[in-house]
């Protein structure tokens, strides 16, 4: 393809506010590995693709990319940019907190929370075993903070049995023989386990809990505005019950890039020293700036909209027929799905593999050929998470997608496979 052409193709999407996942391709994907999916086909099946790996995956719309291309640029790191500062005070009245500060990622932001709660090498945090802190941020936290975490089981519905937690919390600091507790982590919405909301009273009495002892509570809110829209409560009323918070701006709400971090003021000003030795000062960052202060003024009134999108998909795997997906409908609260698949001998990345492949055979049942992207995550599941770029239409047609990999899976198998 000329460059010429790739020009006029980028300017029909912006015209027309077209996503490439809402078109049709002969493109070639790869799913999340240096390998292709499978084999280039033979015949070119024209298809749809439905990217449900994350909502991270979201791209800017056309007013979100015309603010970021008419930001002033100046400089962050000298304190000189507005968009900067306009940002961090919409976000600290947004979650009801003294200050806030905007970092390159959510998993930097914790890693700086972290750093700053935890002021001396070897203390310790409590954290949840299936926390994205502790499985997928590559142990930051003893990495490069010298902090100790101490694990607690997260039960399904993302919460932790409160006198685990009290009774992991060292008492007789300062004895030689143990690290000094500091912090307990709590993640809102919880991904691993499929976007669970955590209850407010359960908020309530940890805050009590750690008030107790002296400790500190820190939320990974990455996805806490979909937890509010979950809720129907205000995101303060939520982050009231914890000290410091990561809110991700670049899933759901579709910022190209961002996190902000929110706090009491003398708490972000360690911070700000914490980001700049980790890198996170970004200089010129109004374009990004500008993009964080719209995802967050006005794309969280629509995340209801991808709540409803990812129960409907859900309650279509129960309705697929052989039964092969395994879900607890009451478990999607927000726009994450997480399933089992319940077929002998095929494992997550098999299935998320055949539910990105297109053959001819599914243009003849479909209509048109759907690769519908997802991941294997821990605990043997798969999950697919919705967000601004998906629509009804996708929804429904990568329902079918699924009625037709089960319905192969079952023939698969019928010939002793």
């Amino acid at each position: 393809m000329s460059s010429l052409s790739a020009l006029k193709i980028s300017s029909c999407f912006s015209k027309y506010k077209l996503q490439p996942s809402r078109i049709l391709h002969t493109a070639w994907f790869y799913f999340g590995t240096s390998q292709p999916v499978s084999k280039r086909p033979t015949h070119s099946v024209p298809f749809r693709t439905v990217d449900l790996r994350s909502d991270s995956v979201t791209k800017p719309g056309l007013l979100m990319r015309r603010a970021m291309a008419e930001a002033e640029y100046t400089d962050d790191v000298f304190g000189d940019d507005p968009a900067v500062k306009g940002l961090q005070k919409l976000a600290a009245d947004v979650f009801g907190m003294e200050s806030a500060l905007f970092v390159p990622s959510c998993t930097m932001s914790n890693l700086i929370a972290v750093m700053v709660h935890c002021r001396e090498r070897g203390d310790e945090m409590i954290v949840g075993d299936l926390s994205h802190m502790h499985i997928y941020e590559q142990g930051g936290s003893a990495q490069l903070a010298g902090v100790h975490s101490m694990i607690v089981t997260t039960l399904p519905d993302g919460t932790f049995d409160l006198d685990q937690v009290e009774a992991k919390i060292r008492h007789g600091y300062p004895n030689v023989y143990y690290p000094r507790s500091r912090l307990v982590c709590v993640e809102n919405s919880h991904n691993i386990q499929g976007g669970r909301v955590l209850p407010l009273p359960f908020l309530q009495e940890l805050r009590a809990l750690v008030d107790r002892y002296d400790l500190q509570v820190h939320m990974d809110g990455a996805r806490v505005m979909n937890a509010a829209a979950a809720l129907g409560v205000q995101p303060s009323t939520i982050l009231q019950h914890c000290h410091t918070v990561s809110v991700c701006l670049s899933k759901g709400l579709g910022a190209p890039v961002g996190t902000v971090l929110g706090g009491p003021a003398d708490f972000i000003q360690r911070a700000l020293r914490a980001r700049k030795a980790l890198g996170g000062g970004l200089l010129q960052v109004s374009v990004l700036a500008v993009a964080g202060k719209m995802a967050l003024s006005d794309m969280v009134g629509r995340l209801p909209e991808d709540h409803r999108n990812a129960r409907t998909f859900a309650q279509a795997l129960l309705q697929c027929n052989p039964p092969i997906y395994q879900l607890d409908l009451n478990s999607v609260e927000t726009n994450i799905v997480c399933f089992r698949i319940c077929e002998p001998g095929v494992s997550p990345a098999e299935l998320c593999r055949r539910a990105a492949q297109v053959c001819e055979a599914e243009e003849r049942t479909l209509g048109q050929g759907v690769r519908v992207l997802m991941l294997p995550v821990v605990g043997g599941s798969v999950r697919a998470v919705w967000h601004l770029d998906i629509s009804e239409e996708d929804t429904r047609l990568a329902a079918l997608k699924m009625q037709f990999v089960a319905q192969q899976l079952t023939k698969w198998k019928a010939r002793g496979h």
